[in-house]
């Protein structure tokens, strides 16, 4: 089980790197058979917005509404970020955004190590080929996939680390709640206000 797992990472990372832009990406991702979420799900969700903006947001995995449009972040949690993003003067088409997972988890679960894995590779070099200024971690499973973080996102959150892209490059990343958090906890929102300010006082810079 170890070296099959080690065989799908390895001919991810190797398929991830060798594309040279986005839109190639894309198709290396739809003809991707080695994470077991695409025979589940109703189509890829590859991302929304613009790329080569200064934000790039990086949630978990679709949902079930994003599953059936083919977008990330359409649903209540996304029109939640709508409107986080419009109180910092931000419109979506103003940021790039995507999931470390692209496909969505039967019944909306937590991706498991395995499936979160073998969608790393891609992630990483969507990252760098969007080349924002910024990479905004929302909530936890992204935030420790992507930024090492083990502790809680409620510690983690409205705190800066520096991002590491495998061509050597380093990017500012911020950790913030989930939107989807936020709709379960809403007295968890000044907190997302107070992180929200902090990103606008960067890219104010």
């Amino acid at each position: 089980m170890g070296s099959e797992r080690g065989r799908v990472e390895i001919a991810a990372r190797d398929l991830a790197a060798s594309a040279p832009d986005l839109v190639t990406l894309r198709s290396y991702l739809e003809s991707f058979e080695q994470c077991g979420l695409k025979r589940t799900a109703t189509q890829l969700v590859f991302a929304d917005g613009a790329p080569g903006s200064r934000v790039m947001f990086v949630g978990e995995a679709p949902g079930a509404d994003e599953d059936r449009i083919g977008r990330p972040f359409v649903g209540r949690a996304g029109q939640l970020l709508d409107r986080m993003l419009k109180s910092i003067g931000l419109e979506r088409g103003q940021v790039y955004i995507a999931n470390v997972v692209p496909w969505r988890p039967p019944g909306n679960r937590t991706p498991t190590l395995q499936e979160t894995q073998a969608c790393l590779p891609f992630i990483k070099r969507q990252i760098e080929l969007a080349d924002p200024e910024i990479l905004v971690c929302l909530g936890a499973s992204s935030a420790q996939t992507l930024l090492g973080v083990r502790e809680g996102i409620t510690r983690a959150r409205g705190t800066w680390f520096a991002y590491r892209c495998d061509d050597g490059r380093t990017l500012r990343a911020l950790a913030m709640l989930h939107p989807a958090y936020l709709l379960r906890q809403p007295g968890q929102k000044r907190q997302a206000w107070t992180d929200l300010r902090t990103l606008a006082r960067e890219l104010a810079v």
